[in-house]
């Protein structure tokens, strides 16, 4: 618990510095001042609201014992085995087949499936998915996610508006329009390092925490193995147009190549099935 709050402490101060560097280089001190100030407001608007966000980015809708009683009796029995609050249970409408969970704590978490997910895997898979979600908040790494989510986003904005306003001096006019261009590629670039380096060694974790809560890691291989059989070739929109979301999810989402491959937050599918097949 305290690796997870000093990590996501680190995240926070590194986007804030982000955020000072990018005013800094279109504003100079004045520039930096403001933009120091809108990374500490923005950090605490995601401390509490981004998890709201997200949800609404996916058109996520909250499911209960009447509406989804599949879906969230799983999660209610899951919960129990992990000794954990019950979380809001979410349905995306996407034919992919995803999950994701978010929340600042295990007391304000949700899970959401998509209703592709639920129609395509077995009962057994399902849960070891359910399992892994409940994993992330288990182990509370969804604020990080969902934080550094939210944060990514800003950033990117802010390097578009950088795009267009360039460096001004103290009157307003423009001194190098390049130093505009510059942010623009490398701020969002900054943004995926930092997401990376908080996202794939959860993944195991959770994959590994998962098979303990289901007690059934071979289902979770599976899954696995059927959703990146899948997932690879039906889109997502919501997730194409925001894919600074892409790492919250079990498998990754996107449906590009190039650079959106080349910084991948999730590790190998294969390595991910071969630790789960060697838990017996």
């Amino acid at each position: 618990m305290f690796g997870n709050w000093l990590k996501t402490s680190i995240l926070m101060a590194g986007i804030v510095a982000l955020f000072g560097a990018i005013g800094a280089a279109l504003g100079g001190a004045q520039g930096m001042l403001l933009a120091l100030l809108l990374g500490g407001a923005m950090n605490v608007f995601a401390y509490w609201f981004s998890d709201k966000m997200v949800l609404r980015m996916y058109n996520a809708q909250e499911v209960d014992e009447a509406s989804s009683p599949y879906l969230y009796n799983m999660v209610k029995e899951l919960a129990a085995r992990a000794a954990l609050p019950m979380p809001r249970v979410y349905l995306i409408d996407e034919a992919q087949p995803n999950a994701f969970a978010t929340g600042r704590n295990p007391e304000h978490a949700a899970v959401a499936a998509t209703t592709g997910i639920v129609k395509m895997l077995s009962a057994r898979e399902l849960r070891g998915v359910m399992a892994h979600e409940l994993t992330h908040v288990k182990h509370r790494d969804i604020l990080i996610s969902t934080i550094s989510a939210t944060m990514a986003g800003a950033i990117s904005m802010l390097a578009n508006f950088a795009m267009f306003f360039g460096n001004r001096d103290s009157s307003g006019r423009s001194t190098n329009p390049l130093v505009g261009i510059l942010v623009m590629i490398l701020a969002p670039l900054a943004a995926s390092l930092i997401q990376m380096a908080i996202s794939r060694a959860r993944e195991f974790e959770a994959d590994r925490g998962g098979a303990e809560i289901s007690g059934d890691p071979q289902a979770l291989a599976d899954a696995l193995t059927k959703i990146d059989a899948y997932a690879r070739g039906i889109p997502m929109e919501a997730a194409d147009a925001h894919p600074e979301t892409a790492q919250m999810m079990i498998m990754n989402p996107l449906s590009g190549g190039g650079l959106r491959g080349l910084f991948s937050t999730h590790p190998a599918t294969e390595e991910r099935v071969a630790r789960l097949r060697a838990m017996g």
